[in-house]
């Protein structure tokens, strides 16, 4: 297998292997703000290239909400790649279950691409490459989108953001949006690695990071999410844009306007021991010299998804973040008319994950990984499941206080 020909085309900027640049601009308009980032770096290197921007669109997400790219970042983007004379698109493969054109409509970045003719792209619609991953710890080769590695340059374009698994989900990370539809959910599901120092989802992001490094990275911090992310947090305005070639070094700078040492966030941690970029900000030179005073401390991922709802117990066994986002929405939204299909004071047990060898009766199972335990309780068919099933799902087979709970399974 020839793997020169199934890997990112080499970069048109200017290597910058001794001290990376990262710029960090703030303003109120993400257009400006980004235009003015951008400005920073010479782009005269992508005239008569194909760019393909790569936005967090993957799940459908108004603007301002903190989960996907604003679309005045991705529109600022367009115009300033244009106008150094490159052939711009913008791509996305977004989570299972999800059309990327409702989540490129919801978000507004289809109108963007619609007032700049500019074309949109569902990665998932063609057939993937497999790549081979030299390096690999937690997996050998990832199935990508064919336009990831077609393109001449790739742009990462990710949203500030906690993750509830990998600490942060930043330009690295978002390049998991290159991977071929159901493959990204993969990652989840890795078996743990013994002997190894880490979760096996963060060595297997650092090993697609060994072949998947986007030539351009810039973060959209205008608002972003702290908390339960990657979309069930909150929002949080900071009204920055972090742009830069070494992906790792843009990450590690956004880290710091987040109050996070990226030395603490595995995926990173591990890419750049393997030598794939920089996170010591002591190495990296940043633009302005005051961008620390830019910044503020996001809220990270509570532990445990049941201390805000004391009267379920949640059942988590190696789930993907889309299950527990899922969850965690539905309890918020429905956690009250939950409880009177359930007796007084009765704990609720719902199951999550791929990982239960068994599970007690009366369990409401969430998620097609849950499937093997659906004679056990009320069952919840998805990856993931949306909300509206859920609700039905208990309405349907459960029963008033009192009376017995859900249908199937014994003690």
């Amino acid at each position: 297998m020839n793997t020169d020909a199934i890997k990112l085309k080499p970069s048109p900027f200017a290597a910058e292997t001794k001290r990376p640049r990262v710029f960090v601009t703030q303003g109120e308009d993400p257009y400006r703000t980004a235009r003015a980032a951008l400005s920073c770096i010479d782009l005269a290197c992508v005239s008569g290239k194909r760019v393909l921007l790569k936005p967090n669109a993957g799940r459908v997400a108004a603007p301002g909400s903190g989960i996907i790219t604003d679309a005045r970042v991705v529109a600022a983007a367009i115009d300033a790649f244009r106008e150094a004379g490159a052939i711009v698109a913008v791509g996305e493969s977004p989570i299972t279950g999800v059309k990327v054109g409702e989540a490129f409509e919801a978000s507004g970045i289809a109108q963007a691409a619609r007032e700049r003719r500019c074309p949109l792209i569902d990665m998932d619609a063609g057939r993937p490459i497999e790549v081979p991953l030299p390096d690999g710890k937690a997996i050998d080769s990832i199935k990508v989108c064919r336009e990831a590695l077609e393109y001449d340059v790739v742009v990462s374009m990710p949203v500030m953001k906690i993750h509830m698994h990998t600490g942060v989900t930043l330009a690295v990370k978002n390049m998991k949006g290159c991977l071929w539809r159901r493959c990204k959910v993969d990652l989840h599901m890795l078996p743990i690695l013994r002997g190894e120092d880490g979760r096996s989802l963060d060595i297997a992001i650092a090993d697609m990071a060994g072949v998947l490094r986007p030539h351009l990275s810039i973060v959209d911090g205008t608002v972003g999410m702290e908390g339960l992310g990657p979309s069930a947090g909150k929002s949080k305005a900071l009204g920055v844009v972090v742009a830069g070639t070494d992906p790792f070094a843009v990450d590690g700078v956004a880290c710091g306007l987040m109050g996070r040492n990226a030395g603490e966030i595995p995926h990173l941690r591990i890419g750049a021991e393997r030598g794939y970029g920089t996170i010591d900000l002591e190495k990296i030179s940043v633009s302005p010299e005051t961008w620390r005073d830019l910044g503020a401390d996001f809220e990270p991922a509570p532990e445990n998804l049941s201390i805000e709802f004391p009267n379920v117990n949640i059942l988590d066994e190696q789930s993907c973040s889309a299950c527990q986002s899922t969850l965690l929405l539905f309890l918020q939204r429905h956690g009250d008319e939950l409880r009177e299909y359930f007796p007084a004071g009765e704990r609720i047990n719902i199951a999550i994950g791929k990982g239960h060898t068994e599970l007690p009766a009366g369990t409401l199972c969430i998620g097609n990984c849950t499937s093997c335990h659906k004679d056990r309780g009320p069952f919840v068919a998805g990856c993931p499941p949306v909300g509206s099933a859920i609700l039905k799902i208990v309405q349907t087979e459960g029963h008033p206080p009192g009376r017995q709970v859900f249908k199937g399974g014994t003690d």
